[in-house]
């Protein structure tokens, strides 16, 4: 099983459902399976959750190993195997390269960051209320993480806030609280007048449509090797026709035929990485936030999940670093009517008995 495993041959166990096993013992890539593991690797890089993607596989019907539905767990051991990356692993034996790849090992680093940063966050879907501004608002002061927090007073009021990480730890930083909803509203209103200018909708098109004009070098290469493997194969067929069947004829079709397969798995990713837009869909889909209804927390999560990067909240303003280039707004709390930081968002200690981290 070493020597096995140095050649980085399969070693028995149930089979991966998005790999095949040929005659040599060797992994091979599943043209059906293979495209549902590089899914899940994109969709949670562009902010789905890991639960959206169990919901939205079950719907597709697409099943597990057994022929059960995908669970969050199954979900959870994909984004974290390396093997996706081509690496092959067994007990001591690790070999980069050992397999076929199916996820690009830059998509995986930003699958991996954004699971790390996750970890650093609070559980957002394990808070009565969610908080729309979890990994985006940072304290000022000292740039760590504002999470959400609640407490109830003698008049069983819930106060729901943002507080900064740092308060919690030793008192390292003396930045108030400030009231969920205040800073929520806030946010997603500078957002909503960002894409409200005509000008930051042309702006992220051009560099959207920038993008998608810078011609890939490995996708013209692969679709090459894609076109001569067919050609093979196409002659191939045309020899075993007119009678000249051997097994090295048989081998030679099998090994060009599962060429074929990884060929077509790699346009696959590189097309998915680059989907092609027009001008007037890109549009489009920004100017439909447009039409956000601000009272629907899932509308004001996706608002924010698409457009806000960061957000830093200062004494004296607060400053809304946006995903497009130089896309940034400062806003003085001083000319917002109500901005009063002075006033905590939070009941104080002696009324919040039941204090509780979400």
């Amino acid at each position: 099983m070493t020597e096995n495993a140095l050649k980085c041959k399969f070693n028995g166990g149930s089979i991966p459902f998005e790999y095949t096993i040929d005659k040599e013992q060797r992994f091979q890539l599943d043209p059906a399976a293979a495209p549902v593991v590089l899914e899940v690797f994109t969709l949670y890089s562009k902010g789905t959750s890991m639960q959206q993607i169990v919901n939205r596989l079950n719907e597709r019907g697409v099943k597990s190993l057994r022929g059960n539905k995908i669970t969050l767990n199954i979900v959870d051991y994909m984004l974290h195997n390396r093997r996706y990356i081509g690496e092959y692993g067994y007990r001591d034996v690790v070999t980069p390269g050992g397999i076929p790849a199916i996820v690009p090992e830059d998509l995986f680093e930003r699958v991996r960051e954004r699971i790390m940063k996750n970890k650093k966050a609070p559980a957002r879907h394990k808070a009565e209320d969610d908080y729309v501004l979890t990994t985006k608002l940072h304290c000022g002061k000292c740039g760590a993480f504002m999470v959400g927090e609640s407490g109830t007073s003698r008049t069983m009021t819930v106060h729901r806030y943002y507080k900064c990480v740092n308060t919690k730890k030793k008192k390292l930083c003396d930045k108030k609280p400030v009231k969920k909803d205040w800073i929520e509203n806030l946010v997603v209103e500078q957002t909503l007048r960002a894409i409200m200018d005509d000008s930051v909708v042309d702006q992220i098109v051009d560099a959207v449509m920038d993008l998608q004009t810078r011609e890939s070098t490995e996708l013209p290469l692969l679709r090459k090797q894609l076109a001569e493997t067919e050609r093979a194969i196409h002659n191939m067929l045309d020899a075993i026709q007119q009678g000249v069947l051997t097994s090295s004829t048989k081998r030679r079709l099998d090994e060009l035929e599962q060429t074929k397969s990884a060929l077509e798995i790699s346009i696959l990713q590189e097309e998915i990485q680059r989907p092609p837009l027009t001008r007037e869909q890109i549009a489009f889909w920004i100017c439909r936030f447009r039409e956000t209804d601000v009272t629907s927390r899932e509308q004001r999560q996706r608002l924010v999940d698409s457009f806000v990067n960061s957000v830093y909240l200062y004494d004296d303003r607060l400053i809304v670093t946006f995903n497009y280039k130089d896309g940034a707004r400062t806003v003085s709390l001083n000319d917002i009517q109500g901005s009063d930081l002075t006033v905590l968002g939070a009941p104080r200690k002696c009324q919040a008995p039941d204090e509780k981290k979400v």
